[in-house]
């Protein structure tokens, strides 16, 4: 399976005439920069095991190396050819995380991002270097506290959560304690690593770190005033305690209301659990600990915006946040997600975005400034329909995570062009669409209208009749030759208008780029003419001499 650390060649990129060496260089840079991983060549994309009868020459391994070494600069490619279940062999080259930044012979820079692998230009190569000391800050020994230093009732929980954790192999639930300190590199030799203080040391040893979190919770009333504050900032808890004492000490955090559904009213919380965990956890697993700054939890009476210092993973952007994932603290992430307090890798702002829709909020948005990250939630419920139209449908047809997303997207938006969803979705194109539409169309939840580039999705009007969402007729869906209508009947009473003052006068639910291509077809069609360019720009009618009038 392909994932961050993981990918799959053919055979058939180091064999003949298709032999692609500078695209398999690459994809040696991409692990090398990142957390290091496996290429496994020899395994098509669309299979798990390579074909039945392939036998690897053992030359092939000397010439891989050789390649690889040509091509390359700081890149260490350690290839074995390995056997699997249905007897074929195929080529795994493992490639250690360099300890510096590595580049292609030619000058490229590259870094594997989730499952791609993306480019490193301009002033990101600094970046990355920045990004990379030569030793990971989380394997540290440098403050010199012993193994017995460690908190012995912080020590016992932690073992305890790992037997519990049916994430965590039988083998691993079999070593001792100090084997699983050394196992999750909370300890290397007789001394606790940083990570190890961070999660188990005394409050003492964890405040010598200089970056342990400090967390701080701070409310602001409608004029944007402060009206309380709390403050985690003795060292006293580690990230995972932390986790639930910021969680139990926030009142507004339990704070329900009620929400009208025809006859009936339904108490609904002010603040979803599992995304407020999720935030936190976000806050704490992904912030760069080599760098100082709080957390701050900025609670406003209607939203709350949690601030984490430093910037975003390179590569990882507010704009692909939902899709890509690089994680920064590998160990800590790994401990969080085996004790079951974070989502398994890349699907953290998936849940968040399913939640959040699910109860008739808006999606998360995601902020980067120059030493900060920013993610804002809404606290009040936009349209309290959204949440029993998604659950109607999902107790009918078991929808998928992505499934339900979508659904929520285009019910909060009344219908989006396939562009607009595809970005409101963060992806590319509408290949990229599908696997997020899924069975909607099928099933009849989403219809479409128009083509290609007019193409438009839109929730099926039966389902939101079934949960009241149609009260009032929207235009946003209007048919492509009832906007023309429109728009022709407007320039007879208004001539010389400009796009916007149609846009206003036919239905501002209407977007202003519907509105502008349905223009742009009616002079392609001859029956409407402009003059001026962009925002000088108005229209009127063609006028069409009558039947038998000779024209001047």
């Amino acid at each position: 399976m392909e994932n961050h650390n993981t990918d799959k060649k053919s055979l058939k990129i180091i064999i003949g005439k298709t032999a692609a060496w500078n695209e398999l260089a690459k994809d040696c840079v991409c692990f090398a920069n990142g957390q290091g991983g496996s290429l496994l060549i020899g395994i098509e994309d669309d299979e798990n095991v390579p074909p039945a009868g392939q036998v690897i020459a053992q030359e092939l391994l000397d010439r891989l190396r050789k390649r690889i070494n040509e091509l390359t600069v700081n890149v260490q490619a350690l290839p074995r050819i390995e056997t699997s279940g249905n007897g074929a062999q195929f080529i795994e080259v493992l490639i250690p995380r360099s300890a510096s930044v590595t580049s292609t012979c030619d000058g490229r820079y590259f870094v594997r991002i989730g499952k791609t692998c993306q480019p490193v230009i301009g002033d990101d190569i600094l970046r990355l270097a920045d990004e990379r000391p030569g030793l990971v800050w989380e394997t540290m020994t440098a403050l010199g506290v012993p193994r017995p230093a460690a908190d012995s009732e912080k020590l016992k929980v932690f073992i305890e959560s790992v037997h519990a954790s049916d994430r965590v192999k039988s083998s691993v639930k079999d070593k001792s304690p100090d084997e699983l300190l050394t196992h999750y590199g909370l300890a290397a030799g007789d001394l606790l690593t940083h990570l190890g203080i961070l999660l188990l040391g005394t409050a003492f040893d964890r405040s010598r770190l200089g970056t342990a979190p400090v967390v701080q919770c701070i409310k602001y009333d409608e004029q944007g005033l402060k009206v309380n504050k709390l403050l985690w900032d003795d060292y006293s808890l580690s990230p995972i305690e932390l986790l639930d004492a910021v969680w139990r000490a926030v009142p507004d955090f339990r704070e329900s209301y009620e929400v009208a559904e025809g006859m009936f009213r339904h108490s609904m919380p002010a603040f979803d659990e599992k995304v407020i965990r999720e935030l936190l956890v976000n806050a704490l697993v992904h912030r760069p600990y080599t760098q100082r700054g709080d957390i701050f939890l900025n609670l406003y009476p209607d939203r709350l915006t949690v601030v984490n210092p430093g910037r975003l993973p390179l590569g990882v952007t507010p704009q692909n946040i939902l899709h890509a994932s690089r994680r920064r603290n590998e160990g800590l992430a790994r401990v969080f997600h085996d004790l079951k307090l974070m989502e398994k890798e890349g699907s953290g702002f998936d849940l968040m975005y399913d939640r959040m829709l699910s109860s008739g909020r808006p999606v998360p948005v995601p902020a980067e400034g120059p030493d900060w990250v920013a993610v804002t939630i809404q606290r009040r419920i936009v349209k309290p329909q959204l949440i029993r139209l998604i659950d109607d449908a999902d107790k009918k047809y078991q929808l998928s995570q992505r499934e339900r997303i979508t659904l929520g997207v285009l019910a909060q938006g009344e219908g989006m062009t396939a562009r607009m969803l595809a970005s409101a979705l963060e992806v590319a194109g509408q290949d990229a669409l599908n696997p997020w539409l899924g069975r909607l169309l099928n099933l009849g939840l989403v219809n479409t209208s128009g083509r290609t580039k007019g193409l438009r999705y839109f929730v099926s009007p039966e389902w939101l009749r079934g949960v009241r969402l149609d009260h009032k007729t929207t235009l946003s869906r209007i048919p492509p030759h009832r906007l023309r209508a429109l728009i022709l009947e407007d320039l007879t009473r208004y001539p010389d208008s400009s796009s916007g003052d149609i846009n206003r006068r036919i239905g501002i639910e209407i977007s202003a780029r519907t509105v502008k291509r349905a223009l742009d077809g009616l002079v392609d069609e001859g029956r409407v003419e402009f003059s001026g360019v962009r925002r000088w720009r108005r229209y009127r009618m063609v006028l069409i001499p009558a039947k038998g009038q000779r024209e001047e």
